[in-house]
């Protein structure tokens, strides 16, 4: 898989040496505070494996992410087939999960950026959306700066979560590709 280069990040392949870094991220209790749970090593690693198949797949996926020159890997930052029923589905879900310590460097909307020119010049996809709970600012505030719109009548309730939970309530964001080449 041929990495993709921002100004200061290198979007690629996963490799063995990422998994323990990814469990570490899925093991923080702040990483994971607009998440149902935080996940043990043996979680993380399906949900890496699960990572790779989606990519075999499909032909995208999370990418690792690491700093140019510097951390080996700071997260993921990719494309997703939603995997559920929704008013929206089918689409394909713009995510990204980065370690705290990576944190307001700009970092979550410069490789988002890339992976929404991917999705749109590379794969020809004509839209993207992306969802979390409405508390989560900090990703409400990526998606923003990607130009995804906001409506709140998408907002909708997870499927994958039980009536009543706290974080089943998400906000849905959208960009279709003329929106992008209208940048």
């Amino acid at each position: 898989m041929t990495p993709h280069h921002t100004e200061r990040l290198v979007l690629r392949g996963w490799r063995p040496a990422d998994r323990e870094p990814f469990a570490a991220l899925n093991g923080d209790p702040l990483v994971m505070e607009h998440f149902p749970k935080v996940l043990s090593r043996a979680e993380s690693d399906a949900s890496a494996d699960r990572v790779e198949a989606h990519f075999e797949r499909h032909g995208f996926g999370p990418w690792a992410v690491e700093v140019q020159g510097g951390a080996p890997f700071i997260g993921f930052v990719g494309l997703l087939q939603v995997g559920f029923e929704a008013p929206f589905t089918p689409a394909v879900e713009v995510l990204w999960r980065l370690s705290r310590s990576s944190w307001g460097q700009g970092y979550a909307t410069e490789a988002a950026r890339e992976v929404c020119r991917i999705a749109f010049e590379e794969l020809g996809l004509p839209a993207l959306v992306t969802f979390t709970v409405p508390a989560n600012r900090r990703s409400r505030a990526v998606m923003e700066r990607l130009g995804m719109t906001y409506d709140p009548g998408e907002d909708f309730e997870h499927p994958n979560l039980p009536e009543g939970h706290a974080l089943r309530r998400h906000v849905l964001y959208r960009l279709s590709a003329a929106q992008w080449r209208q940048r």
